[in-house]
This record gives C-alpha cells, sequence and structure tokens, in this order.
C-alpha cells in the first residue's frame, strides 16, 4: 500500500468513525461498525491501529481537535470587543455551525462525558481540546480587562470555566428540548456577559 493511499485510508477510517461515534457514543460503536461503513479490511482497520482504544485516540487528535479549533479558537479573533465575540462565537456554535446536529449534541462534550474517566490517555487527549478553548476564551477575556472592556474584577479563567460548563450543559439540553432551548440561552448568555463589562 502506498503511503498516500495508506494515509487517506487512515483518515476515512478516522472520519468514519467520528460520524458514528458522534452519533452512537464511543463504547457502542464497534470496530465491525466502523469497518462496515470504511469498507476497508479487519486487516486494512489494524494495519494502521492496534486496538480500538489507538483509533479513538487517533480520532480525538486528528478529526476532532483541528475541526473544533476553527470553531472554538478561531471563532475568537480579539478585534476589541470581547462580550460580542464571546456571543458571536456561542451563537455561531450553536445555531450556524452546520458541523452539529441538535439531536446529538456536541461531539467534543459527549466524548468527555463518556471517555474522560475511562482512562488517564482519553483524559489527556479530551483536556487538550477544553484547556485550548479555556485558553482562548480566558485570552480575549484579559485583552477585554486591559483596554477596559471587561470589569476589573472579572476573573478570566474562572468566567471561561463556566461558558464552557453552560455551552455542556445547553448542548445537553438540547438533545431533548431541541433548538428553542439554545434561543432561551443565548438570550441569557448575552445578560450574562453584559454584566461583565
Amino acid at each position: 500500500m502506498s503511503s498516500k493511499k495508506a494515509a487517506a485510508t487512515r483518515l476515512n477510517i478516522l472520519q468514519k468513525a467520528f460520524e458514528l461515534v458522534y452519533q452512537n457514543g464511543y463504547r457502542t460503536t464497534s470496530v465491525d461498525e466502523i469497518i462496515a461503513t470504511t469498507q476497508v479490511t479487519k486487516g486494512a482497520f489494524f494495519y494502521h491501529f492496534k486496538n480500538k482504544d489507538e483509533m479513538g485516540l487517533a480520532m480525538i487528535n486528528e478529526v476532532m481537535q483541528p475541526g473544533m479549533h476553527k470553531s472554538l479558537i478561531e471563532a475568537l479573533p480579539n478585534n476589541g470587543n470581547p462580550v460580542e465575540e464571546i456571543y458571536n462565537m456561542m451563537e455561531s456554535l450553536l445555531l450556524k455551525d452546520p458541523f452539529f446536529t441538535i439531536k446529538y449534541g456536541c461531539p467534543a462534550i459527549n466524548m468527555v462525558e463518556e471517555m474522560a474517566s475511562y482512562s488517564e490517555a482519553f483524559n489527556k487527549a479530551l483536556s487538550q481540546l477544553v484547556v485550548q478553548w479555556e485558553e482562548a476564551i480566558t485570552t480575549t477575556l484579559e485583552n477585554g480587562k486591559a483596554t477596559g472592556k471587561i470589569n476589573q474584577d472579572t476573573n478570566p479563567k474562572e468566567v471561561a470555566q463556566y461558558i464552557i460548563s453552560g455551552y455542556g450543559g445547553i448542548r445537553n439540553l438540547g438533545k431533548i428540548h431541541g433548538k428553542p432551548s439554545y434561543i432561551s440561552y443565548l438570550s441569557q448568555f448575552k445578560n450574562y456577559l453584559n454584566t461583565l463589562k
């Protein structure tokens, strides 16, 4: 197998596994289901990954992390209006991002809930996703404090954790109540952000 074809096969396995895991959860998605969806042989799967967990970690690091980076990190341009930037990021995540399906929630939040306590390796990989987002929000708020657009009493790291936990919660409520819960959340989220000024 050429290295180019092998890389394409590996990426295909990871992308198809991601879709299945997003819809069904990591633990309930079997290697056989992944193989059937990708139409690769079992030998090809195990050529690329020694087991399901190695594939799962690669999926987090090579599919989820780059995809989430755009939606979570790059969505905060630090252009001088931190309240607006954070609100727009959240609104985009909840209402505009075509990547997310309301009934399935957020793939990163789902994986944290399902796999963070499963093993140290999964915890570390998922922690990197969350920490990068937390740092981006924290930096946005710190920049806002430096320019006087965020209240000096604000603790950026604590606020970032609060925002992320609220996002995780509303993603889960959205699985039950649908899009209207996102609309209500965003209304109250905007009110909360305005208290940081």
